[in-house]
């Protein structure tokens, strides 16, 4: 039986509001977003004085920042003046932090150094007003965020150490990023990614590169893991690994992507990933490009199936179905998880 599987809901699919109700949104955002640790990225991006890496976690900007001292902080994305962002989502180098709105401008500390033009009558005492502070981690070169984490990234990452001990991770170096929108829950594209039930059918290519009989999913503490061996020309290793809550890592010959399924509300999602190689020379450009290319055609016709499914619980024109005992191990644990955390 997988880890945290519930007897009595053993092989059912989760109820489809879940999916399609803005409550359940709201408390997914409180209970399980704002409380766990989400992948930024590739540490080495905020590896010099003024290196900043933002994006959003649910729809909480914040950012990550090296600061002329060396130490790295991370703060919500948000001026305390009137709540404008302050950095484009993203990489980059900056010196003061400036909101675009107003003009007030912080230090990399948080400090509010200046509000421009504001008045004296009521001064703004600059200490009352610092950026407000979010939680940082790193991980084999990856960078972790956290708004209110509940665990330590180590606790939440449960047993990955150990499955990626021999995996050569720190060597890979960041290449490329992309970002895939499309108009599913999150959970309905963490559904489809933590099984290969769908391969035959949705992925013809992909099926044709894969020994699919032997396709296995099985679930792991904080994670699950679905290997299958690829035939000659496949650009994946043949490893693929879903965390929780939202994030993977795939594994190619000599790299590897994470990913993190960021929802942007309840019916629509924002994969980010980035691809990182050991070989980032020009001679090895067409294979990195193979495999991000290879990557994003998967992910796209992923996303198209994705959406039509959300629609279906939309409508209200579904019904939980029965889950594989074979393929959908993945799926039951992801689910539980959720259930887990929401109370449901």
């Amino acid at each position: 039986m997988p880890e945290d599987a519930r007897p009595d809901l053993q092989y059912l699919n989760l109820d489809p509001a879940l999916y399609v109700r803005e409550d359940i949104w709201q408390q997914e955002r409180s209970r399980i977003f704002a409380r766990t640790w989400q992948v930024m990225g590739s540490a080495a991006s905020v590896a010099s004085p003024g290196d900043y890496l933002a994006m959003d976690i649910a729809g909480t900007p914040v950012f990550a920042i090296r600061g002329r001292d060396g130490a790295l902080r991370g703060f919500r994305n948000v001026c305390r003046h009137r709540g404008a962002r302050l950095l484009a989502d993203g990489s980059g180098q900056c010196g003061l932090i400036i909101c675009p709105y107003h003009k007030w401008s912080y230090a990399d500390t948080g400090r509010l150094v200046q509000a421009p033009w504001f008045g004296r009558d009521p001064a703004i005492i600059p200490e009352d007003w610092p950026l407000e502070p979010i939680h940082l981690a790193q991980w084999r070169g990856l960078l972790f965020a956290a708004l209110d984490p509940e665990t330590s990234l180590e606790e939440q990452l449960g047993a990955l150490p150990d499955e990626l001990a021999d995996e050569p991770l720190e060597s890979y170096h960041a290449t490329d990023s992309a970002t895939v929108s499309f108009d599913a829950n999150w959970k309905v594209y963490t559904d489809n990614f933590v099984e290969g039930y769908h391969i035959p059918g949705t992925h013809p290519s992909f099926f044709a590169a894969i020994d699919f009989e032997a396709f296995e999913t099985t679930a792991h503490r904080g994670y699950v893991r679905m290997t299958a061996p690829p035939k000659d020309g496949l650009f994946y290793r043949g490893k693929w690994l879903w965390m929780w809550p939202n994030w993977t890592l795939s594994l190619f010959d000599g790299g590897m992507n994470v990913s993190r399924i960021n929802p942007a509300g309840v019916h629509r999602t924002d994969q980010h990933y980035h691809f990182l190689f050991a070989d980032t020379s020009d001679a090895a450009a067409p294979a990195r490009a193979a495999s991000v290319q290879g990557t994003l055609g998967v992910v796209r016709e992923d996303t198209q199936v994705c959406a039509e499914t959300h629609r279906n619980y939309a409508a209200g024109a579904y019904s939980s179905g029965p889950l594989s005992g074979r393929h959908e191990k993945g799926v039951l644990y992801f689910q539980n998880r959720v259930r887990r955390a929401l109370g449901v």
